[in-house]
Formats: structure tokens, C-alpha cells, sequence
């Protein structure tokens, strides 16, 4: 056997990303510098947890961290998925933060996933499970991941800094690859749909939140419809907060979201979390109106995905056969920019992009880089 080859890579930026697409593109990587110059040098809870979930739906998958947490050895298995999997995402994340790469390298399994996930299911740092359920998952069918099997249920709530949520996430595999699109006309807003949730609070600030978000939405569209989930009990998992998500839905099918929870902050989550989060919990009212705008401003800046999803959008792209996606976008983040760039490293595949002065929207187009599901079983 010949040595094995390691890409080597330095700092703790984008981890998740590499580690996706390192998977994806059966590349070994040598991560070195992990946050050496911190006070708490190394990697973090999540990060960790975050390789013991790619452990468990790959096989032969090697992973090795030095003693520091400074150095990490990964070389990816072949994506298995598997029936019945439970995996505890731990507290310094929520959910959300596995959600990504757990739906991408699940369509390319050698078997359909079936996963119980638990943590913290809404919190103000990564997109809520309301977003995927509503957002992310219709995405995965544009490229054409089967509806049979593509499920998120959420069992319990859990926020921040106990959790205590709980999801179940079935993701079936492509037989044997993606499917190229052409997607550039975002359409006209025609209904806005959302959840507002509470845990270990009055539902009452539902109420509030509907009825702040309303306000605003009520003078541009009449169809807004904004459903309440009050947990209590178990169902509301061990720390109280409350939030909304919002899913503005297009006449050419496409949906744009965002969303906010309010919670207390996790006390030792320095790096991770500004002072801001720290002072008084925002009221209800405030909540839903500043989700409400939030919602707004995607709207308006443009494109067929809002800029949280526009990272799971390239990839996809890339994923796709040797044939040619087009996609439309607002602003480009800075997620997006550093997910280009991770594309070009591991895929090798390498966007066109056209900025569209008359829409201020920009237009990026790619030829595919043909991953096959090679793993699935052959019936």
C-alpha cells in the first residue's frame, strides 16, 4: 500500500466545510494550528462531536487529534448512512450546525439515513430546524433528491444553555447523481409562512411575535400565515426561550427565510459568543419585528436563495453532473465567498460569476464535477 497523502491546511476557519468536502472528495486532510495562539488552544466541543457524527455514518473513516487539539489527522470512509443512529450534538452548538453537511453527504450514502439527533434545536448563531425543515430540505429536491424519505420531525424543543431538543431527520440517497439546474428567475413573493415557538415560557409570546411580524407583513401581502408551537413539559426540553422563523415562498418556487431566538447565552462560550447576547433578553414584540425586516431585506436583496443558504447552493452546484448550473444570488457573504474557494481547493470545479447591475444580484455559473453515489448498493 502506497503512503497515504494528506492535504495540508492551517487554522480553525471553516472546518466544517473542509471536513465536507474533504469527505465528498475522498481527500485526506492534515489540519495544523487549530487555535495554538488561544488562550484555550485546540479544537472546540462541537468540532469534535461534529468528527465522531462523520465516524458514524462512514466507514473506515481515520481520524487523530494531538494532545493539544492543535493537529488534526482526517482521512474520510466511504458515506454509509444507516438506519436508527442517535448522536448527541452536545451544548456549544445547536443542532443546525450538523444539519449541513449531514444532508449533503446523505444523499450520496451506499444506504438511506435515518438519524435521531439531540441538543439545542433554536438559538441566535446557526439556522434553526424550522429553516431546514421549511427551506433547506425543498432545496435538496431542486436538485433531485427524492421527496420519499426527506423528513426532519421535531420532537422536542431544546434552547440554549441546557438544550434538551430533539429531531429526527430521514434522508434518502440519489440512485446515482444530482441534477444540474438552471435556476435565475426568483419571481414575485406570493405568501409568507412561518413558526413562532416557545419553551418554558408563556405562550403568550407567541402571540406577541405573530403579531408584531404581522404588522408589518399584513400591509404588503394578505396571505401570511404564522403557526404557534408552545412546548411544555418534556417537549420543551431543560432552559426557557422563544423565537420565530419565517419563509417567504415565491411564484417560481423558491423560499427565502430567516429566523431568531431568544435565549440565555452559554456561559462559557467566550469566543463564540459576543457581550451583545449577554444583556436582557429582547421582548417579544421586538423579536418579531426584527425577524419580520430581516425577512425584508433577503426579499429585496434579491436571488433565489436567501444568504444563509447560498454556501449549500454552490455546493450542490459543484456536486452536479458534467453539465452546466446556473444560479442566481444577492450579495455574496462571506460564507459563500470562503465556500467558493473550498469548492476550487477540493472539487476543483471553478464558478463563473456575473455580476447583474440592473437587479444588483450577481449570476454564477459552474459545470459540474460529476460525483456519482458510488457507494449505494447495486439492486
Amino acid at each position: 500500500m502506497g503512503k497515504t497523502e494528506y492535504k495540508k491546511l492551517k487554522g480553525s476557519q471553516n472546518l466544517r466545510q473542509r471536513l465536507l468536502l474533504s469527505t465528498l472528495s475522498s481527500t485526506p486532510v492534515l489540519i495544523d494550528d487549530i487555535r495554538h495562539e488561544d488562550t484555550w488552544p485546540g479544537l472546540r466541543p462541537h468540532e469534535i462531536s461534529l468528527l465522531r457524527l462523520l465516524e458514524k455514518i462512514t466507514d473506515d473513516c481515520l481520524v487523530e487529534i494531538n494532545e493539544t487539539g492543535t493537529k488534526l489527522k482526517y482521512k474520510p470512509g466511504v458515506i454509509v448512512g444507516g438506519r436508527n443512529l442517535v448522536h448527541d450534538c452536545g451544548l456549544s452548538r445547536s443542532i443546525g450546525y450538523f444539519l449541513e453537511p449531514l444532508l449533503v453527504l446523505g444523499v450520496f450514502g451506499k444506504k438511506p439515513l435515518s438519524i435521531r439527533l439531540k441538543g439545542i434545536t433554536n438559538d441566535s448563531k446557526d439556522p434553526s430546524v424550522d429553516t431546514f425543515k421549511r427551506t433547506t430540505l425543498p432545496l435538496l429536491k431542486r436538485f433531485g433528491v427524492p421527496s420519499e424519505g426527506l423528513d426532519l420531525k421535531i420532537e422536542s424543543r431544546g434552547s440554549p444553555p441546557q438544550g434538551g431538543g430533539e429531531v429526527h431527520l430521514g434522508i434518502p440517497i440519489v440512485l446515482n447523481s444530482l441534477s444540474a439546474v438552471t435556476w435565475i428567475d426568483e419571481g414575485m413573493v406570493k405568501r409568507i409562512r412561518g413558526t413562532a415557538f416557545s419553551t418554558k415560557v408563556s405562550y403568550q409570546f407567541e402571540k406577541t411575535m405573530i403579531h408584531a411580524a404581522r404588522g408589518i407583513f399584513n400591509r404588503l401581502l394578505p396571505d401570511v400565515h404564522i403557526f404557534q408551537d408552545h412546548r411544555s413539559g418534556q417537549e420543551a426540553g431543560k432552559s426557557p426561550g422563544y423565537g420565530i422563523s419565517l419563509v417567504a415562498e415565491t411564484t417560481t418556487g423558491c423560499f427565502i427565510s430567516t429566523d431568531t431566538a431568544v435565549c440565555y447565552a452559554r456561559g462559557e462560550d467566550t469566543d463564540d459568543y459576543d457581550d451583545d447576547e449577554r444583556k436582557e433578553l429582547m421582548p417579544p414584540a421586538d423579536v418579531g419585528e426584527q425577524a419580520a425586516s430581516m425577512l425584508l431585506g433577503e426579499i429585496e436583496q434579491g436571488g433565489v436563495v436567501d444568504s444563509m443558504h447560498q454556501g449549500i447552493l454552490f455546493i450542490l452546484c459543484a456536486l452536479c453532473p458534467q453539465d452546466v448550473s446556473k444560479v442566481r444570488v444577492g450579495k455574496l457573504s462571506p460564507y459563500a465567498i470562503e465556500t467558493l474557494r473550498h469548492i476550487r481547493d477540493f472539487l476543483d470545479v471553478k464558478f463563473v460569476i456575473t455580476p447583474d447591475s440592473s437587479t444588483e444580484t450577481v449570476i454564477l455559473k459552474c459545470v459540474g464535477c460529476g460525483l456519482k453515489n458510488l457507494s449505494r448498493k447495486i439492486s
